[in-house]
């Protein structure tokens, strides 16, 4: 299993994959360690959830370096990624015994209350693009509720796979609690087949999520999926453009436009399109392409050469189709996975900017008459993840709020993701939520205990 560096497409070291034999026999150990650690109080759960974000803030520069050089984040990003790892680790080592604490219901017996109990061993099938983010906000409430976890990793940051291990390790959480398995998509059924495995998660593709949840689904097996999205950046006439324009870069080309939740499709009333337009491709025109590890980077190569290749098809194909041009539309030359920020407007329902998920630097800018016609096409889409609105009237965004069909609408804000509110999507963009108390709830066993 190769990494490779995206700046300049060098080898940055190769691992040996696990073979069969030994993915059974590691899948074993954890499952013996999860007998162990699901009777664990929270309070020692939680002292080794601390632990674990005291080692992610003391190295964050050694992470945040992996991180760049694997997929070719800005390195300013990678340590904000790192960050929020802590965060989600003190978030669930502070609240996770309260949120799965004993809930008492009156009913006619003696005493009723519902419990929750650890599922046991789930895994988790995880993408390159927030490669330590997309991992702790899984591990950290599913180790916490006291179910252990094995990772099958995007082969594109097999070093953070192991990093992520050996932190939990160094940690003290128990030697086989959380490992990673380095092997290729072939193996994955084998895995899930497993008895041992109790439920699995996957971030990522549809493609993927689809063929994930078919397996669990034929040995009964609990699955959160959080895919795809074409999220929709609603611009209406009275929203305050400055700040809207500025966000609205900022929600497209966090990661290099490789993101779920980063806003794809602007939809703009007529009657603020051509200011909107000038002032969004001036701020894109501004951005600074380069290395990752340069501080003054804003945009860094795309994670893999097949990514660059898929980008250039979109919008070649959305041009041909009648979109037009503002910025960019190529590569960049030279070395590198590099695609220059992109600007298309008049783009329509059908072109494949706007069917289909862009995972890069690319912006579409669709016009529309007025709110509704704003709402019908932001929910033309076969994806429901999130949303942006952008409005001065704040009861008329929580009122449009409710029309628009995704698993989370941001008013005057970009679509983030927080330890503190659930997360998922609706759709194709897949289902179960991750986060809050909502997330560390769907790999637990809610149970009712009556007692007559």
């Amino acid at each position: 299993m190769k990494a490779i560096n995206p700046k300049n497409n060098e080898l940055i070291r190769e691992y040996p994959e696990h073979t069969e034999e030994e993915v059974l026999k590691i899948i074993g150990l954890v499952q013996t360690a999860h007998d162990e650690w699901r009777k664990v109080p929270f309070t020692v759960r939680a002292e080794k959830m601390h632990k674990a974000a005291e080692i992610l803030r003391s190295r964050k520069e050694e992470f945040a370096r992996l991180i760049s050089d694997e997929m070719g984040k800005i390195i300013r990003e990678s340590g904000a990624e790192v960050e929020k790892c802590a965060w989600v680790c003190d978030y669930y080592a502070d609240n996770a015994e309260t949120f799965l604490s004993d809930e008492p219901v009156q009913t006619d017996a003696r005493e009723s209350y519902v419990a929750f109990d650890p599922l046991g061993v789930v895994l988790a099938v995880m993408p390159w693009n927030f490669p330590f983010w997309q991992v702790f906000r899984f591990a950290a409430p599913a180790l916490m509720a006291g179910n252990g976890a094995v990772l099958k990793h995007a082969s594109n940051v097999p070093g953070c796979a192991l990093a992520i291990e050996g932190i939990f390790r160094e940690a003290g959480f128990p030697e086989h609690l959380f490992r990673s398995l380095l092997i290729k998509p072939s193996l994955i059924p084998k895995v899930i087949n497993d008895s041992r495995i109790k439920a699995a998660t996957l971030t990522g593709s549809e493609p993927a999520g689809a063929a994930v949840a078919s397996l669990a689904g034929r040995n009964i097996k609990k699955t959160v999926l959080e895919l795809g999205g074409s999220d929709p950046f609603i611009v209406l006439d009275d929203a305050d453009l400055q700040k809207c324009v500025t966000t609205a870069v900022q929600a497209r080309m966090i990661n290099a436009g490789q993101s779920c939740i980063a806003a794809k499709r602007f939809i703009v009333v007529e009657s603020r399109l051509k200011e909107f337009e000038d002032m969004f491709t001036s701020q894109m025109a501004a951005l600074k392409l380069g290395d990752p590890l340069d501080e003054s980077t804003d945009v860094g190569p795309l994670a893999r050469e097949d990514l660059v290749r898929e980008i250039e098809r979109q919008v070649n194909a959305s041009v041909a189709a009648g979109a037009k041009l503002l910025l960019g539309g190529k590569r960049k030359e030279g070395e590198g996975a590099y695609y220059l920020p992109t600007v298309l407007t008049g783009v329509k329902a059908g072109m494949a900017v706007f069917t289909e998920e862009t995972f890069g630097p690319v912006a579409t800018i669709i016009p529309v008459k007025d709110e509704n016609e704003a709402i019908a096409v932001a929910n033309d889409s076969e994806f429901g993840l999130g949303a942006s609105l952008w409005t001065a009237d704040i009861e008329k965004g929580k009122k449009l709020a409710r029309e628009i069909q995704s698993g989370s609408v941001f008013i005057n804000g970009m679509v983030k993701s927080d330890p503190r509110l659930p997360f998922g999507g609706i759709k194709k963009s897949g289902y179960g939520r991750e986060l809050s108390h909502y997330g560390i709830k769907e790999f637990v066993n809610i149970k009712t205990v009556w007692i007559g």
